[in-house]
């Protein structure tokens, strides 16, 4: 399997938000990486929504 291709800006800051070393990043499974993202996603909605629940009350 080769490297994932992603920019080295966007490489770093995929690291940083899914903390995870850049090496690991850039050799994780294409499949495993959707995933963490879609975990990422779903969290960052969750916080929002809380956020936003907060603020109504």
């Amino acid at each position: 399997m080769k490297p994932l291709q992603l920019s080295a800006d966007t490489a770093v800051e995929l690291a940083k938000r899914l903390n995870v070393p850049l090496e690991q990043l850039m050799h994780m499974p294409r499949h495993i990486l959707i995933q963490k993202l879609v975990e990422l996603e779903s969290e960052q909605a969750d916080a929002t929504t809380e956020s936003s629940d907060e603020e109504t009350n």
